[in-house]
């Protein structure tokens, strides 16, 4: 399998000043992002997501480690890297003064895109993330969700295999969230590789094939969604719901966990004797219970460190 990313023992450390002490952002974190892939990394504020895209988009240098993007290395191809990567920032960087044709126009040039087919390819991305009708409009009139829409296109105005994410629909509307999250996984089903980080729980367990979680510069998970819930779980649950002996209209729900299913179940039906099942079911771990198992905060307090609203109930 084709690496995209490949990370070894990556740390940043930024120095100490009068009244502080270093501060280690990035704790010799390994990982690799296999090509086509969307690959989510979380973590609550300041656990060092954003440090860990600065130094692998090269506007931060690492302190130790190494990492190679695209095949390139990191501090030797630094040049070649930046040719090859699309970057959206958490917040969007592009001119309030020019319009969403103009934006993209501009970052094409700035690419070496050739100029005989700069226009067609500002026109498609126009249209593909829905903003033909505001080519016209400079970026700063643009809703909250068309400027979000319109960085991404402008970030793959050269083509790039490799797409890097920092909170795309932070503070967007459901709407517009949903609409970035369709055009995110078009991307993947494209065979653009994404480095997605986002507050957004939910929205990280529906776009990513895996997910690393990270905590004070630390990775301390890494797998597949499935994954880190089996791994999360430590078993099966159960939960059976039953009509109460002699009250035909009063139920009670019980919750029965054991090593495997089968275990559980033989429990749950030994419960119930002389009393009639309404439902047996499994439960399934979320991402949100091994985000708060592994970190100790849940999703409420991960998006009110982030002052984040709007895009965080996902729909669709």
């Amino acid at each position: 399998m084709i690496e995209a990313i490949q990370v070894e023992q990556l740390t940043k450390i930024y120095p100490g000043g009068k009244d502080r002490l270093p501060l280690r952002a990035v704790d010799g974190i390994d990982f690799t992002v296999h090509e086509g892939e969307i690959f989510g990394f979380l973590g609550p504020n300041g656990a060092g997501k954003t440090t860990t895209i600065r130094m692998l988009t090269g506007l931060a240098i690492p302190t130790r480690g190494s990492a190679t993007v695209l095949g390139f290395n990191l501090v030797d191809d630094l040049v070649h890297i930046k040719k090859h990567i699309g970057v959206v920032p958490e917040a969007s960087n592009l001119y309030d003064e020019l319009t969403a044709f103009d934006n993209l126009m501009f970052a094409m040039q700035l690419y070496g895109v050739p100029r005989a087919e700069r226009k067609a390819r500002a026109l498609t991305l126009l249209e593909r993330f829905r903003l033909s009708e505001k080519r016209d409009v400079p970026f700063a009139k643009l809703s909250r969700g068309m400027k979000r829409a319109l960085t991404i296109a402008t970030a793959l105005a050269h083509r790039p295999p490799l797409l890097f994410l920092d909170e795309p629909t932070t503070g967007l509307d459901v709407m517009s969230a949903r609409n970035l999250r369709e055009m995110i996984a078009d991307l993947r089903r494209e065979g653009v590789t994404i480095f997605l980080t986002t507050h957004y729980l939910e929205e990280a367990e529906r776009l990513c094939n895996r997910i690393a979680i990270l905590v004070k510069g630390r990775i301390v998970a890494l797998d597949t969604v499935e994954g880190l819930k089996s791994a999360a779980m430590g078993g099966q649950s159960i939960v059976i719901e039953l009509t109460l002996a002699n009250a035909e209209n009063q139920t009670e729900t019980h919750r029965f966990e054991a090593a495997d299913a089968e275990s559980a179940i033989r429990t749950a039906l030994a419960k119930a004797s002389g009393q009639r099942i309404l439902s047996i079911n499994t439960l399934r771990p979320t991402l949100e219970d091994v985000f708060v198992r592994l970190t100790g905060l849940s999703a409420e307090i991960m998006l009110a460190e982030k002052g984040a609203k709007g895009g965080n109930h996902v729909a669709g």
